[in-house]
């Protein structure tokens, strides 16, 4: 009784009514399904899924992605969307409202977005360099007569040889990959060569910045409003390279190599870890994003059928992108007389090379590769922007009192920009691409998402209860969701990611750049910075809590000693902020605390 009391005034003091109305709200759920959609739907739909799919078997490898999708994609999904929107707290605070011990989660998350944010936005520079290119008289990935084909490199233009072959001094390169290493790279022999910086992809790379810091400075306000065109006009794009790629010839051919299944890859372990993995990436689970995104919705928004329909969509889109991508590739293998295994790409190498070498066999080759370019600029801004506004909603949401008063919120925008353009100088440098792919594969994706993913369900699954929490959803939105969505957090979701996560560590391999450059021993420890990093935070949070657990436990020294002198010095007692209370020390069993005092608060506030 008293001690609910306690802790709800307790909480109400730290986070005030007045500070949670200054965070914003969206002005209708059409806002928050479009901002969604705009961080979801991004270059992996085009660029990743597609090639994966044909990769492990085609059609069958939607067995695996299905099953992934149901057991982990949408209940993690749903878990942070209605998280946010129940405590109203971004990546951070979220957690500390569930358990304190698991404050941890929302600080690795956070550790992850800022590296997001840092690398994914020079795609967004390369993406607005060719696009500057396509509006050339010639697109200059169509032919060799160009300043800097110059030196022992020989071009070829319809010729197709491997992808870089030395044959005597000489070395043969195709026209499209020389372009996109050569003249947008500049790229060195290794990550030990970093050169000067590529002073036009510098330009574009602050332009990308100066961008999505007019798109959400105004937080909620402005980033709702910029969502209606970034979200949708995407569509429109891969709505008409859809149309046009499937009126080429050798259209069909595409697209059978697309979806042909392949039954006896379903035995390939690996196939099922690529599934997993890309249903992790494409969603933005586990990073904190979709907290802050769902904290400014309505308490009463039924984020359990917003969860099904933007999974659903999301999903749909990539499948939909493949038609589009391979589509486009079947007419390039056509044209070429090979295999479209050949011409396959996954990643920057299918939207920087493979693609640009197919729309400049089409007619009118600058009008499909500025809408294609056009395409990649809208998929990874409004990808960029809104991890951004999830990004600064969790750090401002820990001390709301600073950063919600004046104009410290955009000042905090600023900073954060500014520090990601400087760091994000150093991957537009000659060597820059093999810093890009450093965070790629270690920071950002692969083991720290799947390390989270266990956490997670657990944390709300067993240390919350799943049944309380649904008490907490129909609260929200009016009934009990199906109990599948609470088995999948107490049992399959964490079985599933630890079966996941321990295969990919058997079998984890060192990165190495196009299979063939070997990183020195300190760009293989960076990389393992980058992934420690994030995941030790939880770890090291945890052990501090419990640490301050064990000082907070412990009585003042002249309660310890034997002397009866009851007088305490009131200036040498520790001072604790609120939220280090050890709430154990207010009820007899420390379940009582977690089920009747953080949680109890909460529904009393609605």
């Amino acid at each position: 009784g008293s001690e609910v009391k306690l802790m709800k005034d307790d909480k109400d003091q730290h986070h005030p009514p007045a500070e949670s109305q200054k965070r914003g709200q969206w002005a209708n759920k059409r806002e928050f399904i479009l901002a969604v959609v705009g961080e979801i739907v991004g270059l992996g739909n085009v660029w990743r899924f597609p090639y994966l799919c044909f990769k492990n078997g085609g059609g069958v490898f939607l067995v695996p992605y299905v099953l992934f999708l149901f057991t982990c994609g949408i209940p993690i999904f749903f878990l942070e969307v209605s998280l946010g929107q129940v405590t109203n707290q971004g990546g951070i605070t979220c957690w500390r409202k569930i358990c304190p011990l698991f404050q941890g989660i929302g600080y690795g998350g956070v550790v992850i977005m800022l590296y997001t944010v840092m690398y994914y936005i020079v795609i967004l520079a390369w993406a607005f360099l060719y696009l500057f290119f396509s509006f050339n008289a010639e697109l200059p990935w169509s032919n060799c007569n160009n300043t800097w084909n110059t030196g022992t490199h020989i071009c070829y233009v319809n010729i197709m040889f491997r992808l870089l072959r030395f044959w005597r001094t000489v070395s043969y390169t195709y026209v499209y990959i020389y372009i996109f290493r050569r003249r947008i790279l500049g790229l060195s022999g290794g990550i030990e060569e970093l050169g000067s910086i590529r002073w036009d992809l510098a330009g574009c790379l602050l332009l990308s910045w100066i961008i999505c810091f007019f798109c959400i400075w105004k937080g909620v306000k402005s980033s709702g409003k910029v969502v209606y065109f970034t979200a949708t006009f995407p569509y429109v794009m891969i709505v008409a390279l859809l149309i046009r790629g499937l009126t080429l010839p050798g259209a069909a051919d595409g697209i059978q190599f697309y979806l042909l299944p392949n039954p006896s890859r379903l035995a390939d372990p690996q196939v099922w870890m690529d599934a997993g993995s890309q249903i992790l990436f494409s969603y933005a689970v586990c990073v904190g994003c979709l907290q802050s995104m769902g904290s400014y919705n309505k308490y009463n928004n039924n984020c359990y059928k917003d969860s099904f329909a933007l999974c659903l969509l999301n999903s749909l889109t990539s499948f939909v992108a493949g038609f589009a991508v391979f589509s486009v590739l079947g007419f390039m293998a056509n044209e070429l007389g090979v295999s479209i295994s050949t011409v396959a790409e996954s990643g920057p190498g299918l939207a920087f090379i493979a693609y640009p070498q197919a729309v400049a066999m089409m007619p009118l080759p600058q009008l499909w590769a500025a809408f294609f370019f056009i395409m990649i600029i809208f998929l990874g801004l409004d990808s960029q922007f809104v991890y951004l506004e999830g990004m600064i909603t969790s750090i401002s949401d820990m001390y709301p009192s600073f950063f919600l008063t004046g104009h410290r919120r955009k000042l905090l925008l600023l900073a954060v920009c500014v520090g990601c353009f400087l760091a994000g100088l150093l991957m537009v440098t000659e060597g820059g691409l093999y810093i890009f792919q450093l965070f790629d594969y270690y920071a950002c994706s692969g083991m720290p998402l799947m390390f989270f993913a266990i956490l997670e369900p657990v944390c709300l699954g067993w240390v919350y209860g799943a049944d309380h929490y649904y008490d907490k959803i129909k609260d929200m939105i009016g009934y009990r969701p199906r109990p599948y969505m609470k088995y999948c957090w107490k049992y399959i979701t964490p079985a599933v990611c630890t079966g996941v996560l321990l295969f990919s560590l058997i079998q984890f391999t060192p990165m190495k750049y196009n299979n063939t450059y070997q990183y020195p021993w300190w760009g293989y420890a960076i990389g393992i910075f980058f992934t420690l990093s994030s995941v030790l935070l939880f770890p090291l949070w945890f052990l501090y809590s419990v640490t301050r657990l064990r000082v907070l436990c412990t009585p003042a020294e002249e309660m310890l000693s034997s002397s009866t002198k009851r007088t305490v010095d009131a200036e040498a007692r520790q001072s604790f902020t609120k939220d280090e209370v050890c709430p154990l020390n207010m009820a007899e069993k420390p379940t009582d605390v977690i089920s009747e005092g953080y949680f109890l608060e909460s529904k009393q506030e609605h």
